[in-house]
């Protein structure tokens, strides 16, 4: 059973489409990483997801059960923008009401354990306003974490962390995920993060989501080809035609020669065997980074949300919705 699906999921705000006709699904064991550029509607997303707004149009189910307007479920962990902290309770009392709200069996225990998982077991008594961002972050976590949910909606969940609080939840995540099969939809701007812990990706851009794919898929899109520097260009490029016919070679500008459908090693062998001399010999790969910014549709980050000015023109959905009267401004 899927651990959660949205499907033709649309939320308007004003006129102006913020999320647009998403649709994506998670399997239990999955950490789904959500790319996009600041204003592309990834919070808004994550909060229609969560219950915490109602989508203009589309579904969302949790579990196999299909959620009503801001309806929220037990078996949904998130973390979505600044952690709702009382900063007068200490880090383990703001986990404790949690718990307690949840009904849990045994919440002295549960809460015990998820402080010591984000690392704030040494802290947990402390009172919450005296926490740094990262401290702040972590305790967030740890909020959602508890009741051992099904789902994990965590937005941003790296920020303010240090580097090695952000070894501590990737790998926190990681365990989640194998162990307990825990499905993680997770949002980030850090692209390097993501790479290191996500099995799929989904890329948002101006609500709408205009691309997803494995992790393994991505690896072979940033691996763009073979390269190859002779001292003889011309000479072992009809050699390497003749001796590898399946393969493509391309001679460039600066005379190195490009290489498809064929390893660094059979081209090495045959250049060997013609007694070519081999000056270098490299996988040339494309840039994570770049390869998301281009699907993203920009060189550069968007701060704050797209659009123009009050009384321009209303943007409309790919989808048909009627549109909610009175909403606040969105936040993406």
């Amino acid at each position: 059973m899927e651990a959660l699906r949205c499907e033709h999921l649309t939320r308007a705000f004003r006129g102006r489409c913020v999320v647009d006709d998403v649709s994506l699904a998670l399997e239990p064991g999955d950490i789904y990483g959500l790319v996009g550029r600041n204003g592309a509607g990834k919070s808004t997303l994550l909060k229609v997801l969560a219950g915490y707004l109602a989508p203009t149009a589309g579904t969302v189910a949790v579990g196999g059960e299909v959620l009503g307007p801001c309806q929220t479920s037990a078996h949904l962990g998130c973390l979505i923008e600044h952690p709702a902290v009382n900063p007068g309770l200490t880090g383990f009392q703001n986990v404790m009401v949690r718990a307690l709200a949840q009904g849990l069996p045994n919440p002295k225990a549960e809460v015990a354990e998820v402080m010591e998982a984000v690392g704030l077991e040494a802290v947990a008594g402390h009172v919450a306003r005296g926490y740094s961002l990262g401290m702040k972050q972590r305790l967030g976590l740890a909020l959602a974490l508890i009741g051992r949910p099904d789902v994990l909606l965590l937005d941003e969940p790296f920020n303010g962390l240090d580097p090695e609080g952000v070894r501590q939840v990737r790998c926190l995540l990681a365990d989640l995920a194998l162990q307990r099969g825990c499905a993680v939809l997770v949002s980030s701007h850090v692209l390097d993060q993501l790479e290191r812990l996500v099995t799929r990706y989904g890329v948002l851009r101006e609500g709408r989501l205009v691309a997803q794919m494995t992790a393994q898929e991505v690896e072979e899109a940033c691996t763009d080809y073979l390269c190859v520097e002779v001292a003889e260009a011309p000479r072992a490029l009809a050699m390497l035609e003749q001796a590898l016919p399946e393969a493509v070679f391309t001679m460039m500008p600066d005379d190195a020669i490009r290489v498809a459908g064929a390893t660094a090693d059979t081209v090495g062998d045959a250049l060997l065997a013609a007694n070519v001399s081999v000056r270098g010999l490299y996988t040339h790969t494309r840039d994570i980074e770049d390869y998301f910014v281009d699907l993203m549709g920009g060189a550069g980050p968007v701060r704050g949300a797209p659009g123009g000015a009050a009384g321009s023109e209303t943007v409309t959905c790919a989808s048909s919705f009627t549109e909610p009267s009175k909403d606040g401004d969105p936040r993406a």
